[in-house]
């Protein structure tokens, strides 16, 4: 009888992990302005997080990253250039 029962569970566990999958595998329908206001919800908590934990891990890359932003906006070694421009070397 116990190994029935044993049988059971089992037979059970495997039908219920299946029905469980069966309903997280079916999408969710929503609109788009449901979309777009989860995503930027999402995004700015865990986004800030991700990057300051990303900092601290690489500080090299945050680096760049900096640099990137300054060679964007046109000041990236402007005070070096500046001087050179005005007659003294730094």
């Amino acid at each position: 009888m116990a190994d029935y029962l044993g049988l059971l569970f089992f037979i059970l566990l495997i039908l219920g992990v299946f029905a469980g999958l069966k309903i997280l595998a079916k999408p969710k329908t929503r609109t788009e302005a449901e979309f777009e206001r989860n995503a930027a919800e999402s995004v700015s908590g865990l986004g800030a997080s991700m990057n300051a934990l990303q900092k601290v891990l690489d500080p090299a890359a945050a680096k760049a990253k900096e640099v990137q932003t300054q060679l964007k906006e046109g000041r990236y070694n402007k005070k070096k250039r500046e001087g050179k421009a005005n007659g003294r070397e730094n």
